[in-house]
C-alpha cells in the first residue's frame, strides 16, 4: 500500500509524515509538493504535484492506494484545487481519500466552511472511499499572539467569552496518521477538537502565569481588532477575516466537547498550557 500526502512540505504535512514513519515503512509513503526539492529532508519519495496543474497530480498519484488530501492554503481557490486533486485521484486509481476539513463544516458560520462543504460533497460524489477529518482550531493559531501580548501588555481579540476547543497541530497530524493506517474509518466523518476548551481570558491568564507579567485580555469590536492586525502588516482582507473568525468564536464556532480527537489518537490532546510554554520558549 502506498500513501500519498499533499502539502507534504507544509506544517501539518511534515508532522503527518513523521507520525506515519512510525507506523509504516517510509518506502510506502510519497510526498506531493509543488517543489519536491523542499521535501528532500523528509526521507521519503517526493513527486511534483501542483493543484493548479492537474497533469502533475495524475502522474504523482500513479500507484497510490490512499491519498491524504490536506486542504489547500489558498482560501477562495480551494474548491477548484481540491476538485483537480479528486479527479486526478480517480483517474490514477486511488482507492481512498482522507481529507482535512473544518470542525462542523456542514453547519459552521466560519467563512472558511463553504469550500470545505463543497469538497466534502465532491468526495461523497466521487465514487472513491473517503474519510473526513473535520479539524478544529489549531492552538498555534493563537500562539503567534503571545509575543505581541508581552510587548503590548495585553492580549487582544474579538472572541468575547467564546470557548475555544483547540488542539495542537501535532494532535491533528497524529489523527490523520491513525486514519490512514488503521481499519474502520471509511465513510466516517470525525469532528476533531481539543479536550479542554478555554476563553481568551483563560489564555491571557496562562500567559501571565508563565511569563510572570500581568497580561489581561482586551475584547475589541471586530473593526478595531482588524485595524490592529492590519497595522501590524497583515493584508486588510486577512486582518478582517481573522477578526471575523474571532467574532464567530464568541458565538461558539470553535467549541466542541465530543472528544473524538483524543479517542482517535488514544491519548489526551495537548493542553493549551504546553503550547504557551513552547511559544514563550521560542
Amino acid at each position: 500500500m502506498t500513501i500519498a500526502i499533499t502539502g507534504a512540505t507544509g506544517q501539518l504535512g511534515r508532522l503527518v509524515i513523521e507520525h506515519l514513519k512510525t507506523r509504516v515503512s517510509p518506502s510506502q509513503l510519497r510526498a506531493l509538493a509543488r517543489t519536491p526539492a523542499k521535501a528532500s529532508d523528509l526521507g521519503i519519495e517526493a513527486h511534483a504535484a501542483d493543484y493548479d496543474q492537474p497533469q502533475t497530480l495524475a502522474a504523482a498519484l500513479a500507484g497510490v492506494d490512499t491519498l491524504l488530501l490536506i486542504s489547500s492554503s489558498e482560501v477562495g481557490r480551494r474548491a477548484v484545487q481540491h476538485r483537480h486533486a479528486i479527479d486526478a485521484a480517480r483517474t490514477a486509481g486511488v482507492r481512498r481519500i482522507v481529507y482535512t476539513s473544518l470542525l462542523r463544516a456542514d453547519t459552521s458560520a466560519l467563512s472558511l466552511a463553504g469550500e470545505h462543504r463543497e469538497t466534502e460533497q465532491m468526495l461523497k460524489d466521487s465514487g472513491l472511499a473517503w474519510t473526513i477529518l473535520r479539524n478544529g482550531w489549531y492552538t498555534e493559531n493563537y500562539m503567534g499572539s503571545v509575543v505581541g501580548a508581552l510587548a503590548g501588555g495585553a492580549l487582544v481579540g474579538s472572541a468575547g467569552q467564546g470557548r475555544i476547543a483547540s488542539a495542537a497541530r501535532a494532535d491533528y497530524a497524529e489523527a490523520a496518521a491513525v486514519a490512514l493506517t488503521t481499519a474502520g474509518h471509511e465513510g466516517k466523518t470525525y469532528e476533531l477538537a481539543g479536550d479542554a476548551a478555554y476563553t481568551l481570558d483563560d489564555l491571557a491568564a496562562e500567559i501571565s502565569r508563565q511569563s510572570g507579567l500581568t497580561i489581561p485580555y482586551r475584547n475589541l469590536p471586530v473593526a478595531d481588532y482588524a485595524a490592529i492586525l492590519a497595522g501590524h502588516g497583515l493584508p486588510q482582507g486577512l486582518a478582517e477575516a481573522i477578526a471575523g473568525w474571532d467574532a464567530d468564536a464568541s458565538r461558539g464556532a470553535l467549541y466542541d466537547d465530543g472528544r473524538q480527537l483524543s479517542k482517535l489518537i488514544g491519548r489526551p490532546t495537548t493542553p493549551m498550557s504546553e503550547s504557551v510554554a513552547a511559544a514563550l520558549k521560542a
